[in-house]
């Protein structure tokens, strides 16, 4: 049998298919397992033995449906694909599923859950729903390949990455600290006079490196925030997403919003303390593998609007952001402070 597996976006989401894909191959070594991405997210593939990896140009000769055709053709020529798992369900994937469908294909799709999801930020649920990575096995089981987790870390850095990153690592005795003080969307984002204030306080401590995580188009804001905090060092714009990788994995804690930094970090069996908003673990999106304890938010108890989206889109319905205002620096510091043992 050969298994495609499509999902091509986002980085986050598509870090999260990093360890359900190694259960794969550690559950059916003999079998073909095959991983639909784009770049440079194929670069979170490229360690692992026995894996194909197919990268789509959504921009370029797969764009649209003749593009889609073509790409469905090439796999077609390439593989002798008998089941397709689409772990994205969007409809460029919906469209090229089908393609595999009317081939003969066995298929299955991620059910995401809007429904529940709704229900959610409704404040009618009140319990966890099942985490992405589970859904994803689920679609696998539904294809015809059931798998059992396996132990991480999922995801590794190349040995030329992390020669290139020497530079950054080369102190003994340094405890390493990565932030990723920026998200997407402002209801996901801790204010950065906090962040500041934390930053700072966690300066204070003897021999610890600060380097702070983030796109090329936030390069300015993070030099600006990190000239504001001892010894901090920006490298965002500075390192390639391989490069980035072979730093993350030699950190001793990350500290994220709820990001895709936090997902490498996790799934790179790095300690990850992430700091939750308007969002919610309980939706499904949480850091795969990590300590409940390491996630700081404000109880929904304490704020029953919370969490008020699931992607972290929209504005605060109260108008004051008290699910990022009300946790201060100091819940953050106790935290790191415990998990860097200092």
């Amino acid at each position: 049998m050969s298994l495609l597996v499509i999902r091509t976006s986002s980085m986050g989401d598509v870090i999260m298919t990093v360890p359900v894909i190694r259960a794969l191959l550690s559950s059916y070594p003999e079998e073909e397992i095959i991983i639909l991405t784009k770049k440079p997210f194929d670069l979170f593939f490229s360690d692992i033995p026995g894996l194909k990896v197919v990268v789509a140009y959504h921009h370029d000769r797969h764009k649209g449906i003749p593009g889609l055709i073509r790409l469905f053709r090439e796999i077609r020529k390439e593989y002798k694909v008998t089941a397709v798992a689409d772990l994205h369900n969007v409809l460029r994937s919906q469209f090229l599923r089908s393609l595999f469908l009317l081939s003969g294909c066995r298929v299955s799709k991620i059910r995401k859950g809007r429904m529940e999801k709704r229900k959610l930020i409704r404040g009618k649920i009140t319990h966890p729903l099942k985490h992405t990575v589970v859904r994803y096995t689920d679609a696998l089981a539904r294809a015809g390949f059931p798998v059992t987790m396996t132990a991480g870390p999922w995801l590794r850095p190349s040995d030329a990455a992390l020669e290139r990153i020497t530079s950054y690592v080369s102190a003994q005795g340094v405890k390493r600290v990565g932030v990723a003080p920026l998200a997407k969307h402002k209801l996901k984002m801790w204010p950065v006079e906090k962040m500041i204030s934390f930053l700072c306080s966690l300066s204070k401590y003897e021999n610890i490196s600060i380097f702070l995580f983030g796109s090329p188009d936030e390069e300015t804001e993070l030099q600006e925030l990190a000239a504001k905090v001892p010894g901090a060092v920006s490298i965002a714009g500075r390192l390639k997403l391989a490069e980035e990788m072979a730093l993350i994995s030699r950190l001793d804690l990350m500290v994220a919003m709820d990001s895709s930094n936090m997902h490498l970090a996790s799934t790179m069996g790095i300690k990850t303390l992430s700091i939750w908003g308007a969002t919610h673990p309980w939706a499904g999106f949480s850091a795969w593998g990590t300590d409940a304890k390491n996630i700081i938010q404000v109880p929904v108890e304490e704020l029953t609007c919370r969490p008020c989206t699931i992607f972290g889109k929209g504005e605060c319905r109260r108008g004051d952001l008290a699910c990022l205002n009300w946790l201060e620096p100091d819940m953050v510091l106790k935290r790191a402070v415990e998990l860097l043992e200092l």
